[in-house]
């Protein structure tokens, strides 16, 4: 099945938030920005494992456990079993993503993309999310990012390990969709090299932005538009730099990722347009991304991604863009 026939729509809800990502979120406001979400019609909620360890699934699984289940679609992750003990927060290697967590649970976090630690992963998530079923797994961070020169050894790990429990998984009807959820353009483009396992989604977080498109574009996303499958842009604000804040990739932006914002925003205010609208429309308008998960810590940032969607664009704003060299020649923009 397509993943955009499975998603209820373009614009989902990321969960990292919940998981106490960056600050120590309260449990009121963590629930109520679900809430909001749910309440703007979204129907699209994305999660992990590794968001504050399990501590955004726990969340999620108390803001919707009285929904109608069939009204909604789940993605998590596989790829870390959360265990009962706790460990220090601050002694974890997590590579690149190092402190963005430090607010989350302390439990510990084991990486392991073996076939059974896959079972015992989605087992885990559904009895934290309170569900009987999810739509989409991912196979989380298997990539340079987490893994430095290790990320290969993984990825053969995951393709005798999870790639085939979630290929089986996926033809008997458990799950109706898998694929990768990473950060980096190179996993995917090895999973799509390969004859066997067949995919069908991907959740690439922050490779296909305003920011930074160039290499998904060339390498990535001609192959998934050919093949009819999907992409779901995560971090579609690059961390939240597009939108002016200070991250980028998950650590201070540098001077030269300040000055391409500055000049996009310098466009983007003469034609009174929010970088919000400009940043998901821009990843939208390439056919193979089905989604964009913004993630959201507070209620009020549901309702301004929503309006972000249906803000009208005019063309010579992205002609502009295009001028100046701030979008690559061969993107697809919204017309």
């Amino acid at each position: 099945m397509a993943l955009k026939d499975i998603l209820p729509g373009q614009l989902g809800f990321g969960a990292a938030p919940l998981g106490n990502m960056f600050r120590d979120i309260p449990e009121d406001e963590a629930l109520a920005t679900v809430e909001a979400a749910w309440n703007d019609g979204i129907r699209y909620y994305d999660n992990a494992p590794f968001y504050g360890a399990g501590l955004a699934e726990i969340r999620m699984g108390e803001a919707l456990k009285d929904k109608p289940r069939a009204d909604y679609v789940i993605s998590t992750k596989v790829g870390r079993v959360i265990l009962d003990e706790v460990e220090d927060i601050s002694a974890r290697d997590l590579g690149e993503k190092a402190g963005v967590f430090q607010y989350g649970r302390a439990n510990k976090i084991v990486n392991d993309y073996t076939a059974d630690a896959t079972l015992r992963s989605i087992e885990d998530s559904l009895k934290r999310l309170q569900t009987d079923h999810i739509d989409i797994a991912f196979v989380h961070d298997l990539a340079q990012d987490f893994w430095g020169d290790h990320w290969l050894e993984k990825f053969e790990e995951a393709r005798t390990g999870a790639f085939r429990v979630l290929d089986r998984l996926r033809d008997e009807g458990v799950i109706k969709a898998w694929g990768l959820g990473v950060n980096r353009v190179e996993p995917i483009e090895t999973l799509l090299a390969l004859d066997e396992p067949r995919p069908d989604a991907f959740l690439l977080a922050g490779r296909y932005t305003l920011l930074d498109h160039d290499k998904a574009l060339q390498r990535v996303m001609p192959t998934v538009t050919e093949r009819g499958l999907g992409i779901v842009v995560g971090g579609p604000y690059s961390s939240g730099a597009l939108v002016g804040g200070p991250n980028f990739e998950y650590a201070p932006a540098t001077p030269a990722i300040l000055d391409k914002v500055a000049r996009i925003k310098a466009i983007a205010d003469r034609y009174s347009i929010s970088m919000k609208a400009a940043g998901l429309q821009f990843a939208l308008a390439n056919p193979a991304v089905a989604a964009v998960i913004p993630g959201a810590s507070r209620p009020g940032r549901i309702a301004e991604d929503s309006a972000a969607l249906s803000e009208t664009i005019p063309a010579d704003f992205w002609r502009e863009l295009r001028q100046a060299g701030l979008v690559h020649p061969d993107a697809p923009l919204p017309v």
